[in-house]
């Protein structure tokens, strides 16, 4: 059985006019369409709804006054829940499904989820951690509404609106005869094992940095977690790369570890955001945005030195 709002209303206007050509004047419609609105709604109940008089219009039969209080109540329930959809999309409530990259989220998703939640209370952001493509596979699904992170790869379907850049910098075990270093260049490590961070896109971003320096890197193992890594370098097993510095200079089993500076004319990784090109954009996800531009564009990162 089905029925539209519009053939309900043109029923409600005949049956309150108790004529054809008033209905059709009241809701500025043709009369065939009044006509037809009521003929499908008795076909498809099984009603006879009114009784038409010859050149006097029409009356309800008793089903049909029946009917036109139910009606009346249907449209009300649709014009409240016209009114409540529009309350809902101009107010920031409700959940908001981010991402983040992987590398970032343990730095900047806590910072933002506390400042939002201060300033929005009924709003509920729930964000998901995930390497580059993973990203990318969420925006295109609609399981985020947008993601932080570099500006790596990024396909013509997405839009990336930068915030700031990172450069690369060397980090080593606090006993690292370099350690006491302020600056270096890759060179200065080409001998040793470099742990890499084997995520997509990632991966190739770090190794790009030796290829602009003419070095070839010793690999000594490939991980896909940064804080293994970051455990290993701490115990003297090689050196890594990365862009964001946490502040924390020590591996979660709390060996300590030293950052050193590269060549300045290493390329540096842009972090931003990035949603889905013509994707719509709720209030809730607007205020979001607007939070992270206030705190990260052009700034340090939250948790970093």
């Amino acid at each position: 059985m089905h029925f539209t709002l519009k053939q309900i209303s043109y029923f409600v206007a005949a049956a309150e006019t108790g004529s054809i050509t008033l209905a059709s004047e009241r809701v500025n419609i043709s009369q065939p369409s009044i006509s037809s609105a009521i003929a499908v709604l008795e076909a498809n109940f099984g009603l006879q709804l009114f009784i038409r008089h010859h050149a006097q219009g029409l009356s309800l039969t008793g089903d049909g006054q029946r009917f036109l209080r139910e009606a009346r109540l249907l449209l009300q329930q649709a014009d409240e829940l016209q009114n409540a959809g529009s309350e809902i999309s101009k107010r920031v409530a409700g959940p908001l499904e981010i991402g983040c990259l992987a590398t970032l989220y343990p730095l900047v998703i806590p910072e933002l989820l506390y400042r939002f939640k201060q300033r929005h209370a009924n709003a509920r952001v729930n964000a998901l951690a995930g390497h580059q493509t993973e990203l990318f596979e969420n925006l295109r699904t609609g399981h985020i509404s947008m993601a932080l992170t570099y500006a790596m790869g990024i396909p013509a379907d997405l839009e990336f609106t930068p915030l700031a850049a990172l450069a690369p910098y060397a980090y080593v075990s606090a006993n690292h005869r370099l350690a006491k270093n302020q600056t270096i260049k890759l060179a200065d490590l080409a001998a040793e094992p470099f742990i890499l961070l084997d995520l997509p896109m990632s991966r190739d971003y770090f190794l790009s940095l030796f290829t602009q320096t003419g070095v070839t890197p010793n690999i000594g193992g490939k991980f896909p977690h940064f804080d293994v890594i970051r455990s290993l370098v701490a115990r003297g097993e090689g050196y890594s790369i990365a862009n964001a510095r946490p502040k924390n200079q020590a591996s979660l089993d709390g060996r300590d570890l030293a950052y050193l500076k590269l060549d300045s004319t290493l390329s540096s990784l842009t972090y931003g955001i990035l949603t889905l090109k013509g994707a719509r954009r709720t209030p809730t996800l607007n205020a979001f945005t607007e939070l992270c531009r206030e705190l990260l564009a052009g700034k340090q990162l939250p948790g970093t030195v």
